[in-house]
């Protein structure tokens, strides 16, 4: 990239005006939502405005957009009736005419949001403080998150959330978009990571189908984090936006909001997401908790779930396997199978007293909850070997997963990894042989990078 591409790039500087969760706050909050912004939060802030301003950027890579945007700047100013956003050589692709776009401009709205609400009421302890140590109260904090984004409707349930990758190939995608179709003709609407490719595909699908069948409140929910939203810009399809702190917190808020979940073929953090699903309902406090759970893609998708079966029957077991369902090629079946669970699920909620709309029966232990650090030191540390309860073995294997997306995707990660070289991963021999075969076939499918040569972040020992 020379430095006459950067200059060509037209940018726009502009002032708007929040709506919805910061149009209406006192002026203690705006005082000290403006401190947050011009705090240790304002580069936090600048890399996720910046991924929505590019919403539908092709590069998972979290710093091209600023080598694009160089002079891109977003300043949080007080007025006495709240807030305004000051934005200085922001992208004109998310103008028209000198006026922000209104669905580009919510998610910015929503970048604001959830980055001031996660600083004022999270971390900095001002008034009642959040209880983080506990798993009721990460559990709690999760919910008011949620709550503030304004995603928790007292609705039946109708929620399907969609994993899948972000780097797919063309029939990949065009099969994801089919299932979002059947899924949507069925009243059901759609939550996903938000970024490119198979958490796009559904909601296009749906947004088809939903026209179709002229229902009026659509929601296409992504839930994303700070770490993530800077390599993967929400796909414009996104209506609700939602930024939690950590991997962790999105994990829970997927499983705590979804009445079923289905997923498409991906890379290392569709594998994460598995494997964090399977440990949870592992748990004999879950055994008797309804949750579909699907795994689908076209015909030339069939050798690649069956790799993930094979490697979750050999760390985890049949029994894990006996939580999900392997469809192949049938997007009518897949849109069936998840109305009828998503039925059982509601009569299990009538029955259980819980609410439609936040699965609080879900037991969720403190370790799947407790962030991790993917460090060198950490990733060499995990236990990966037989002879452990499936759903500890299971957290293990996630955070594995979750330092490789780390280092492949996260500027953290990538510089821990420019820094100190790849993170070594250790365990039992035929474990490691079948992670390393999954890995390879993630790299020779091209599954770890949209675009470019990859170069591994992780090596794979027994």
């Amino acid at each position: 990239m020379n430095d006459s591409t950067l200059q060509a790039l037209p940018t726009v500087d502009a002032t708007i005006y929040p709506r919805g969760a910061l149009d209406v706050l006192s002026r203690d909050e705006v005082a000290r939502l403006r401190d947050a912004s011009t705090g240790g939060m304002h580069d936090l802030l600048r890399r996720c405005a910046l991924a929505v301003l590019t919403s539908g950027s092709p590069s998972d890579d979290p710093r091209a957009a600023r080598e694009l945007y160089p002079d891109f700047d977003i300043q949080v100013q007080q007025q006495d009736r709240g807030v305004r956003i000051d934005l200085v050589a922001a992208p004109a692709s998310a103008f028209v005419d000198g006026t922000i776009i209104r669905g580009v401009a919510e998610l910015l709205f929503a970048v604001v949001r959830d980055l001031a609400y996660t600083a004022i009421e999270l971390n900095n302890g001002h008034g009642a403080a959040r209880d983080l140590e506990t798993s009721n109260g990460i559990t709690d904090a999760v919910f008011a998150l949620l709550r503030n984004a304004r995603v928790l409707f007292p609705t039946d349930p109708n929620l399907v959330v969609c994993w899948g990758g972000h780097s797919i190939g063309r029939e990949e995608y065009l099969y994801t978009k089919q299932v979002g179709y059947d899924l949507g003709l069925r009243g059901l609407d759609i939550c996903t990571g938000c970024g490119p490719g198979a958490m796009k595909g559904p909601m296009k699908g749906a947004t088809i189908a939903h026209a179709k069948q002229r229902h009026k409140r659509m929601r296409y929910i992504g839930i994303t984090e700070p770490g993530i939203i800077a390599a993967e810009s929400p796909n414009p399809i996104v209506n609700h936006l939602v930024i939690m702190p950590d991997i962790e917190k999105r994990l829970e808020a997927f499983v705590r909001i979804g009445h079923g979940i289905i997923v498409f073929p991906g890379g290392v953090g569709t594998a994460e997401e598995i494997l964090y699903l399977l440990g949870i309902l592992l748990r004999e406090e879950n055994a008797h908790v309804p949750f579909p759970f699907i795994l689908t893609g076209p015909a030339s998708a069939a050798p690649y779930f069956e790799q993930i079966d094979r490697f979750i029957r050999l760390t985890l077991g049949d029994e894990a396997a006996s939580r999900y369902e392997i469809i192949v090629a049938d997007p009518p079946k897949v849109a069936k199978r998840m109305a009828h669970g998503i039925r059982k699920v509601r009569e299990f909620r009538i029955a259980q007293k819980d609410s439609f709309f936040f699965n609080w029966s879900l037991d969720i232990p403190l370790p799947f909850q407790q962030p991790f650090v993917p460090t060198h030191e950490a990733m060499a540390a995990l236990d990966l070997h037989h002879g452990r309860k499936p759903h500890e073995l299971a957290a293990d294997l996630r955070r594995a997963f979750s330092g490789i997306v780390a280092g492949n995707v996260k500027e953290d990660g990538m510089r821990r990894i420019e820094e100190f070289g790849p993170f070594q991963i250790s365990g039992d021999a035929d474990m490691m042989e079948s992670l390393d075969g999954l890995l390879r076939a993630f790299v020779e499918q091209r599954r770890m990078k949209i675009s470019g040569a990859y170069r591994p972040c992780y090596e794979v020992r027994a």
